[in-house]
């Protein structure tokens, strides 16, 4: 004889979704540091950092994969209705690209090992500054998915263009040490390569927040930029 599924109580299913919350915060925060770690990694020619921090991807890897299997789940025994559905199929493109921001540290670290034997370029702080503010935009956009916060959301997405700012700085400042002797070019080239894996992660981030926006309020402000006109 069959017997019947077990039903769930409604504070179990908010135990699941609470879950998925936790899940995010926790690949998050490890994104971000991967982040940290690897842009000092490159400063410091620290080659063992580097390789500290690559390990770490399949940390990443995995939990993109839980929060996928969590999320599935949920959805198959739920079958949630309006903000719950949002939520957990948003969340399934949340984790997607966190896991892409954790492959640009890869990328970071991997020129780190690159750069472990050359001499520093000096007066280039400004990768240190995007990657301080890409690191904040991650975070709190994974604060704001899990706290349903568009306006902070927001701010992530207007912080953007403060990455891009510092971006076009450090390329001009790179290709000032760059034309002084034929020396530098290599290593400018490779610095240069850095700077561009970090804006790439602040537009990811921007992506992360236009997604909350649409999660809370039903918006899209992918080409507008902006949640009100």
């Amino acid at each position: 004889m069959q017997t019947s599924p077990k039903r769930h109580t409604d504070r179990e299913y908010e135990a699941e979704l609470q879950q998925v919350r936790e899940r995010l915060l926790v690949m998050g925060g490890r994104v971000e540091e991967m982040i940290g770690n690897a842009v000092r990694a490159v400063g410091e020619r620290d080659a063992g950092l580097a390789r500290a921090t690559i390990d770490l991807d399949h940390k990443v890897n995995r939990a993109e994969m839980e929060v996928d299997e969590l999320c599935l789940r949920i959805l198959a025994r739920r079958q949630p209705m309006a903000s719950d559905l949002r939520f957990l199929t948003l969340a399934l493109k949340m984790v997607t690209d966190l896991e892409r921001i954790g492959d640009l540290a890869v990328n970071i670290c991997e020129r780190a090992i690159d750069l472990r034997s050359e001499t520093r370029l000096e007066g280039l702080d400004t990768l240190e500054r995007m990657a301080t503010v890409v690191q904040g935009m991650v975070r709190d956009a994974i604060d704001a998915f899990v706290h349903n916060d568009a306006e902070r959301a927001q701010q992530v997405i207007d912080r953007d263009d403060e990455v891009d700012e510092l971006y076009h700085v450090y390329f001009r400042d790179v290709l000032a040490v760059m034309v002084v002797g034929a020396d530098n070019v290599e290593r400018g080239v490779h610095v240069q390569s850095v700077a561009k894996w970090l804006e790439r992660i602040g537009d990811h981030a921007t992506n992360l927040a236009e997604i909350v926006i649409f999660m809370v309020k039903g918006k899209d402000v992918r080409h507008a930029g902006k949640l009100d006109p």
